[in-house]
């Protein structure tokens, strides 16, 4: 599986030009259309996506969404999450992607997953946008486009304040039309602090394949580390989420699960490992626990 670094190797992969800048890139769909690859196989990069497409035809899998939105679409691609597409060359749209190193020149994107949680793999769903949404975004797109193609020597401090505008009118119109959880500002910033830091080591917690399985699956082991009782930690993470810290880490594996079930080759005996399973079998009763049906039935039926 590829999975690529720098921004300039991506763009290469997929066959279109290379970025004017090597941290952050913005395009329309339609310039890359007659170059791009039209079916790329499963891969992971490290850097953020935003796209809105406005229209286009096939199929593109962030992650484990497969069902974009028949409308105009805003979605998302983050760091070491699977991606794949089969789409017909006529997409129309801006996307635009920054890498970490652009985060960490940034004054105000320091804490960009606790300020926009759309971000993290467990939560970076596409939605529609209504066509007042639509012309909002565009024009925030259309600003970024052109700073980006006539840098200037203030350009990066032009562009970090128009990502943030962006990343908020996001913000805004993600939480209009998905679950609502309850509003963190009701919540002490020690807590979501918390919970951010949690989500956070459970997703690199399974990058790392040789970590022991039972630390991996369990929210003592995550306590332990973030340095909270396992108690206090479950509670502040149901406080603000409404499902258990345990919840929380069987919900990742299961999307974690699926994603590579409908974009892999991989086979059962190596996804079970790859998530720290003891056994092929522990895995396939898990899954089918929380699904219905075993790893193989959930393949064949995609």
């Amino acid at each position: 599986m590829q999975h690529f670094k720098m921004i300039k190797d991506y763009c290469q992969a997929i066959r279109i030009a290379p970025p004017k800048q090597p941290y952050f890139d913005i395009r329309t769909f339609e310039e890359n259309m007659s170059t791009v690859i039209s079916k790329m196989p499963p891969f992971k990069h490290e850097f953020y996506a935003i796209a809105i497409k406005i229209e286009g035809s096939g199929k593109a899998i962030s992650g484990h969404h497969t069902n974009f939105p028949e409308g105009a679409t805003v979605f998302f691609n983050s760091p070491f999450q699977l991606i794949s597409w089969d789409i017909v060359p006529d997409w129309k749209g801006y996307y635009l992607m920054f890498s970490k190193e652009f985060i960490t020149k940034s004054k105000h994107l320091q804490e960009i997953l606790t300020e926009f949680p759309y971000l993290k793999i467990d939560r970076s769903m596409p939605f529609e946008v209504k066509p007042k949404e639509v012309s909002k975004l565009l024009s925030i797109y259309e600003a970024i486009y052109e700073e980006q193609y006539d840098l200037k020597e203030d350009s990066f401090e032009i562009i970090e304040a128009q990502v943030l505008v962006l990343l908020n009118f996001v913000k805004r119109f993600f939480n209009a039309q998905t679950e609502k959880e309850e509003a963190t500002a009701a919540f002490r910033k020690a807590d979501v602090s918390l919970l951010s830091r949690f989500q956070t080591l459970i997703e690199t917690n399974f990058y790392d394949v040789k970590i022991n399985s039972k630390k991996a699956h369990s929210p003592s082991y995550y306590a332990l580390e973030l340095s909270v009782h396992p108690n206090y930690l479950n509670a502040i993470v149901k406080q603000i989420t409404g499902t258990t810290a345990k919840a929380h880490i069987h919900k990742h594996i299961l999307r974690l699960a699926k994603s590579r079930l409908l974009q892999t080759d991989l086979s059962i005996k190596e996804i079970a490992y790859a998530l720290h399973f003891d056994s092929p079998n522990n895995f396939s009763s898990f899954f089918k626990k929380n699904t219905g049906i075993t790893p193989n039935s959930f393949r064949k039926n995609q």
